[in-house]
């Protein structure tokens, strides 16, 4: 068997959570990522028939039946993942129509996955639904889309269509706008079933007072989706208070989508 440490998906995914820590995105154990992995290619690197131990999920997810995920796990800080990446992750795959998780790698603390993973996995199946290339959802707290929220309506017309005007790229990277929950309790199968009942119109939901997330066919772009959202964010919240002499209208947006044969959300350009 070939190193695990040394799978692309693993090097990625350590990237990507350190990246994320240094953003500032993941204060102390806040935040969670899910990879979707390609049998074959873990099988290059650990026996998929040796189980270190099972743990229950506490939802149903048939979609998902055998699929295998690299998951963050649950306390574990994302300054410490390119350390201790065998303790900050895990690699399990769903059985019993996703009620257990087989551990195959990782968790070596006793730990297990994050206490996010049914609002993971629900936003997996949606976004499949979609998307069948779809591999990543990952959860965040950037500092200015949360300050947003606290500001801004919540109607996600308005909130996408104030993200849009912030910067030129922004129609062109989410042109599915932005969906926007109200508070709700984390950790709890309601917020994975709100969440995903949003994510079959867009990539993007954000969680008021608390994070976003966002979905992609790999880290990149995922990780690019909330970064552009969170520059947009940052914008506004510099110039909210301030009269606003120019923007990006929505003729000039019009131009974006001719220009980069992208579709904006149906009714949100006048």
């Amino acid at each position: 068997m070939k190193n695990i440490l040394e799978a692309p998906f693993m090097v990625e995914m350590i990237r990507t959570a350190t990246n994320m820590y240094a953003h500032g995105w993941d204060e102390r154990n806040g935040g969670n990522i899910s990879l979707m992995l390609e049998e074959a290619a873990v099988a290059e690197y650990l026996d998929l028939h040796s189980v270190l131990r099972t743990i229950p999920t506490g939802f149903t997810a048939p979609a998902l039946e055998g699929r295998i995920f690299l998951v963050t796990g649950t306390g574990k800080y994302f300054k410490n993942v390119q350390y201790a990446p065998e303790v900050n992750l895990g690699i399990v795959r769903l059985q019993d129509q996703g009620r257990r998780a087989d551990l195959l790698w990782g968790y070596a603390d006793g730990g297990q996955f994050t206490s996010e993973f049914p609002a993971h996995m629900m936003s997996h199946v949606a976004r499949l639904q979609v998307n069948p290339e779809n591999r990543v959802v990952m959860h965040c707290h950037p500092a200015n889309l949360l300050a947003m929220t606290y500001v801004h309506t919540l109607d996600e017309r308005a909130f996408t269509r104030t993200l849009w005007q912030m910067c030129t790229e922004c129609i062109v990277v989410f042109p599915e706008g932005v969906n926007v929950l109200p508070w709700m309790l984390c950790g709890t199968n309601e917020i994975g079933e709100a969440t995903a009942e949003k994510m079959r119109t867009a990539r993007l939901v954000v969680w008021s007072q608390h994070g976003i997330y966002g979905a992609g066919k790999d880290l990149d772009e995922t990780f690019g989706l909330i970064e552009t959202a969170e520059k947009a964010a940052e914008i506004y919240m510099k110039i909210a208070h301030l009269p606003r002499l120019n923007t990006i209208t929505d003729e000039q947006m019009h131009l974006l989508e001719q220009r980069f044969g992208i579709k904006a959300r149906e009714g949100y350009l006048d």
